[in-house]
């Protein structure tokens, strides 16, 4: 029958069943290219998108940045990769117009009264701060190659202590997904949500609930800003591939009234979880990262005080974790204490005859302090009570005793302060300087976040020893420091031996500069979690954060003791990183702890630290360009 029909059709018929053809195919093509249709405001149409994940957010045509809807979020592969809120599109219209017509910097510089910019965070920084971010969205490589080349002038635009403005205003500044975000309404999904971050391997994630950002509390999802800062830094100074690395953010809820109040604040405006919900939801959330990658080392960060002692104690023996406020601040005050002995041309070991007097009873201070006694006990000999009675402790209601009507319930805060708190009743309240003049403590400790406690008075007191006093005010931001290093020297004829959480400039006394050391946990994280990560020790034990501290100090040269500097300032940040993983990983070998990476072990067994640092270092990413095509040898472009 084909056969007959095609015998019959005439040249003209055939050319107008052709031309038919051809405006049918049309036809089809132009309504296939309609990429939407509506009918009373409402779309019936779908859009049609190959893609998921983060390719999809990074498709600047079908990107819809924080107006996915729910239902979109999950069958695109996006749960867990944007803030749970949703923005339509004239909300984030709003946010473009607004810096539009006024930049970042301008507007900070309008608000004297933000503590960050009181604390000394020049408005210019936060133009460098945009300037870095912009070049980390577009050139990840270009960016940790600045970053690695000009560390020491860029660590405190991306870290401590700008980044305390970026998470302050994190959700007026969001413009791109980066990292994780997981909250309440996730239960039961995390196992499956993990999977649309995009990386099989991931060798370290930092998380926080956002309840304590840098000493300016509870900053809810903002909090997203510190793990990111933190992971910059482990892959500048540490090494970390920045593809296996992942920031988190665990939106518990706010109990900050001026998040709540803020129409764009893109997190949970509930109260914060409590109790076992808390607990169960950072269970899961341990488990499901677990799962995905065993073999990840996750960083605690800026977790409040009375949940961060026990998500410690409820992990640290099954996780290869640790807690940065805890161990890792106290590990780099130890250093810092270390590297004071080594200015006044003493021993670390020499730590256990010191009297210290501490002022501030809370988390950051019994990390602090439980990392110092338990160097104390274990590396220098001394018993456990021989060790606390070292220590002199105060808060806004005076001395610490063993009278005090409260001590249990401070406990909970400051694990173990019964066993620091002094035996003689008669001192119970006694004020700082009044404890000063009586015990005559060489070491000053500020963790009070009260700024200016140190007054002339309670640091010429300090200096009426023979030896040149140790003040160490380590409160942040700079607002909250107990002193500056100008009011240290001062008050001291020029003989303190100084150290602090915030950045101070060097004091000029008789010609010669004398170093203001910052006392910043920049330099221990890296290197301890490089040496767990990659040596796969199981667990990060006190130890290995000791040996950490120890490992710093080492690197201390004659210059750096010239200045009175506590740390060390004339290495390289990825050579301080090596060092401390090589101690790191060598401590948890000589604990018998299993390890497993068996070339590292291996390495270090047949070379020993040379051979181990060698293996640490070609390990380490470097940022340059590579290759992308393969061209054979002798060709060129």
């Amino acid at each position: 029958m084909a056969n007959i029909m095609a015998n019959n059709i005439t040249p003209v018929m055939s050319k107008n069943l052709l031309k038919n053809a051809s405006m049918a195919s049309i036809a089809s093509e132009q309504k296939r290219s309609i990429t939407s249709k509506m009918m009373g405001g409402q779309f019936l149409k779908a859009e049609i998108v190959r893609k998921k994940g983060k390719n999809l957010l990074s498709d600047p045509l079908f990107n819809k940045g924080l107006g996915f809807p729910r239902s979109e979020r999950d069958r695109l592969g996006i749960r867990g990769l944007l803030p749970s809120q949703i923005l339509a599109v004239g909300g984030q219209e709003d946010n473009i117009m607004a810096e539009y017509r006024q930049g970042w910097a301008t507007r900070a510089a309008e608000e004297p009264d933000d503590e960050i910019i009181k604390s000394g965070v020049n408005p210019d920084n936060i133009r460098k701060w945009k300037v870095l971010q912009s070049v980390q969205d577009r050139n990840e490589t270009l960016f940790y190659r600045l970053l690695m080349d000009n560390f020491t002038e860029m660590a405190p635009i991306i870290y401590t202590p700008t980044v305390g403005w970026a998470c302050s205003h994190f959700s007026h500044l969001y413009r791109r997904s980066r990292g994780m975000y997981f909250c309440r309404y996730d239960r039961n999904e995390m196992a499956s949500m993990v999977y649309n971050w995009d990386s099989d391997e991931v060798d370290a994630v930092v998380v926080t609930d956002g309840s304590r950002v840098l000493g300016l509390g509870d900053l809810g999802l903002g909090g997203l800003g510190i793990s990111i800062g933190k992971l910059d830094l482990y892959v500048a100074a540490g090494g970390f591939h920045p593809r296996r690395v992942l920031p988190v953010v665990i939106d518990v809820g706010t109990n900050n009234p001026k998040l709540r109040a803020d129409p764009r604040y893109l997190g949970d405006r509930e109260d914060r979880l409590e109790g076992d919900e808390y607990y169960e939801l950072i269970d899961e959330f341990m488990a499901a990262i677990k799962l995905r990658w065993p073999r990840a080392l996750i960083q605690f960060e800026d977790f409040q005080s009375k949940h961060a002692v026990h998500l410690l104690a409820r992990y640290k023996k099954e996780y290869l974790m640790f807690n940065d406020d805890i161990q890792g601040t106290a590990a780099t005050v130890l250093a810092g204490l270390y590297g004071a002995m080594k200015v006044r041309g003493l021993e670390p070991a020499d730590l256990k005859d010191q009297t210290i007097m501490v002022a501030g009873a809370g988390s950051a201070g019994s990390g602090v302090l439980l990392t110092i006694r338990n160097a104390i006990n274990r590396r220098h000999g001394l018993s456990k009570e021989e060790a606390s009675k070292r220590f002199y402790i105060v808060d806004h209601n005076g001395l610490i005793s063993k009278s005090r009507s409260n001590l249990a319930e401070m406990e909970e805060q400051f694990y173990d302060l019964s066993s620091f708190a002094v035996d003689d009743p008669a001192m119970e309240g006694m004020s700082l300087i009044d404890t000063i003049r009586k015990v005559k403590p060489n070491i000053l400790i500020g963790l009070s976040a009260c700024g200016g406690l140190f007054n002339e008075d309670v640091l010429k007191a300090m200096n009426e020893n023979e030896a040149p006093p140790i003040i160490f005010p380590l409160s942040n931001p700079t607002s909250r420091s107990e002193c500056t290093a100008d009011q240290a020297q001062a008050a001291t004829g020029g003989r303190a031996i100084f150290a602090s959480g915030s950045p101070f400039p060097d004091v000029e006394i008789n010609g010669k500069m004398v170093a203001s050391s910052q006392c910043n946990n920049r330099y221990i994280f890296p290197g301890l979690a490089l040496g767990a990560a990659l040596g796969q020790t199981g667990v990060v034990t006190n130890a290995m954060i000791n040996r950490a501290a120890e490992a710093l100090v080492e690197l201390i040269d004659e210059k750096d003791l010239a200045r009175r500097a506590t740390f060390p300032e004339n290495v390289e940040i990825r050579e301080i990183g090596a060092h401390l993983a090589a101690k790191v990983f060598e401590q948890a070998v000589q604990e018998n702890l299993k390890i497993g990476n068996k070339v590292m072990l291996e390495a270090y067994n047949h070379g020993g630290l040379e051979e181990l640092k060698a293996y640490i270092y070609s390990k380490m990413w470097y940022p340059n360009y590579r290759p992308l095509v393969h061209l054979p040898p002798g060709k060129g472009e």
